[in-house]
């Protein structure tokens, strides 16, 4: 079902091809490295998707094992140790229970640590991950930042502290319209990890990610309105 689920492949393909129209475009741009840096993180994002869907097999057999000697240490305390010198009266047998009890509840809790061990693990490898997305998302808004689309308007007077600003209309919406799809790819990476692993966690980390993204992207699109506005839509 190839439109049900987000293809890594495609996606890496999409930022390459955006990287290169940036390129054409803007060659001696920085917005040229953004983009090759996407791609790269696309690359690395899809192998990283990849590996949580797979099983973690030392992971896994650390745990059985785990499981196994404190099965083994239940075992022999229970055979080894002698309880034929144990009253059976009634204090005793509720001290045993109590016990016994709370033992029942600490191994009940060890073999749950030990059981979403291997899920811990890989929301911490998913985390890591968004962390770069969100990260990058913030460099992407840092470049759209000082691209006003008041300095087109006629009779604009710079300060001795504003940006240096080389692009006419046209080529700023250009600009800031590859900020917007650089923002929508970085929010399609995310994705993919809410994809590879259904944990509450990470997708809680993907959603915000994504909100950030749409929110910048509508700045932006805001920007591209008033350029619209003032001397009409780039080709």
């Amino acid at each position: 079902m190839p439109y049900r689920t987000l293809d890594k492949d495609k996606i890496g393909k999409t930022a390459a091809r955006l990287e290169t129209r940036i390129s054409e475009r803007f060659p001696d741009s920085s917005l040229r490295n953004v983009a090759h840096e996407i791609v790269a993180l696309s690359a690395d994002t899809g192998v990283q998707a990849d590996a949580l869907t797979k099983p973690i097999v030392w992971l896994r057999a650390l745990i059985l094992a785990a499981i196994a000697a404190a099965a083994a240490i239940f075992g022999l305390v229970g055979t080894i140790v002698s309880f034929e010198r144990i009253s059976t009266g009634a204090f005793d047998f509720v001290q045993g229970l109590e016990a016994f009890l709370n033992t029942a509840v600490f191994a009940g809790v060890g073999l749950y640590t030990l059981v979403s061990l291997e899920e811990r693990f890989k929301r911490k490898r998913a985390l890591d991950g968004l962390h770069a997305l969100r990260s990058i998302i913030h460099i992407i808004d840092m470049h759209q930042l000082t691209k006003d689309p008041a300095s087109l308007r006629k009779g604009f007077i710079p300060t001795k502290s504003s940006p240096l600003r080389k692009l006419d209309g046209p080529e700023l919406t250009r600009y800031l319209d590859y900020c917007s799809e650089l923002l929508s790819i970085t929010g399609k990476l995310a994705a993919l990890y809410a994809q590879s692993l259904n944990d509450e966690v990470v997708v809680d980390a993907v959603n915000d990610i994504e909100n950030l993204g749409t929110n910048l992207s509508r700045k932006i699109w805001q920007k591209i309105m008033l350029i619209d506005a003032g001397i009409g839509r780039a080709s």
